[in-house]
């Protein structure tokens, strides 16, 4: 399984872990990296807690890790330098474009993976220097865009000559070699990484992912331009029937303010945003990042070589 991506990020198997919000820290990312993935910390906390996880990661493992930038957050300045003073080997960015920073990375030695929805995104990324794409399809949790998966990742193939590392609906081994035949060199998986037994997201929080079902997110957010894949709870249901009311921007955001937190470290799901894929209905264990991974790796492995004959 080793390939193009995997040369690039100097890692063993070409699968990367979501940097999620709230969610994604030192536990999670140097198990991922252990298992011979790269394992993605998020940029999305207060500067200190970041700089703490970095180096914890440090001491846990030498294998390469990530660090993920929202690059519409407050903090992106202070986070875009921290990654050149820690050494962090890989930055994935979302929400916005990482252009000013890319000389900055480039000196130290930083790979660049920016995280797009669309093929517009993808060209702009590759002529700012981008390393590789991570092209991600509306199925995933969290931030979405429009296109679908099976859509988007065999277009932006088609669009740039950089590795395109697929998210978005993938959680076995079928999404992985899936993702393969549609062009892409590797894959970043989220919400199946979300219940890893090395996650410390709260348990209930993993609870709700393992007993989803396939109908059981939607996106909130379309009316604000911000539209956010979830677990349907009290919460979302209110936050769509103000949508549908057209209530104004600030009155939805009062809603959601803190809301992930609370879902991802109180445990509250109910009042709390719950941010999955629609791969949740696919998740029913927890798993170490060791079992996953081979899970991943050994069940795309199978299913090629059967269509190989």
């Amino acid at each position: 399984m080793k390939n193009r991506i995997c040369d690039v990020l100097n890692i063993e198997y070409p699968i990367l872990q979501g940097g999620m919000a709230w969610i994604a820290d030192s536990s999670l990312a140097a198990a991922v990296s252990e298992a011979g993935g790269l394992g993605i910390i998020t940029g999305t906390a207060p500067i200190d807690w970041i700089r703490e996880e970095v180096r914890k990661v440090k001491e846990i493992t030498d294998k390469p890790f990530g660090v993920n930038i929202m690059l519409m957050s407050e903090h992106a300045d202070e986070v875009a330098k921290l990654v050149c003073e820690e050494k962090v080997p890989v930055v994935t960015t979302g929400a916005g474009s990482p252009g000013k920073y890319m000389e900055m990375w480039k000196e130290h030695g930083i790979k660049v993976i920016p995280v797009v929805a669309s093929v517009a995104l993808a060209r702009r990324m590759e002529k700012m220097g981008a390393d590789a794409i991570i092209a991600e399809g509306t199925e995933s949790g969290g931030h979405v865009g429009q296109l679908t998966t099976m859509t988007l990742i065999p277009q932006v193939v088609d669009s740039v000559s950089i590795p395109v590392i697929a998210a978005g609906g993938i959680g076995d081994g079928r999404g992985v070699a899936a993702s393969f035949m549609l062009g892409a060199l590797g894959v970043q998986i989220g919400t199946r990484f979300l219940v890893a037994k090395e996650c410390t997201v709260h348990q209930n929080y993993k609870d709700k992912v393992l007993s989803a079902k396939d109908i059981d997110t939607e996106v909130t957010g379309r009316s604000t331009g911000h539209p956010v894949r979830v677990l349907k709870n009290k919460l979302s249901r209110q936050y769509m029937k103000l949508e549908k009311e057209n209530a104004n921007i600030e009155e939805l955001e009062e809603l959601g303010r803190g809301s992930l937190p609370r879902a991802a470290k109180d445990g509250d799901v109910v009042t709390g945003s719950v941010m999955a894929g629609q791969i949740s209905g696919l998740i029913n264990k927890e798993q170490t990042c060791k079992e996953i991974v081979e899970d991943l790796i050994n069940g795309a492995k199978s299913l090629i070589k059967d269509l190989e004959g």
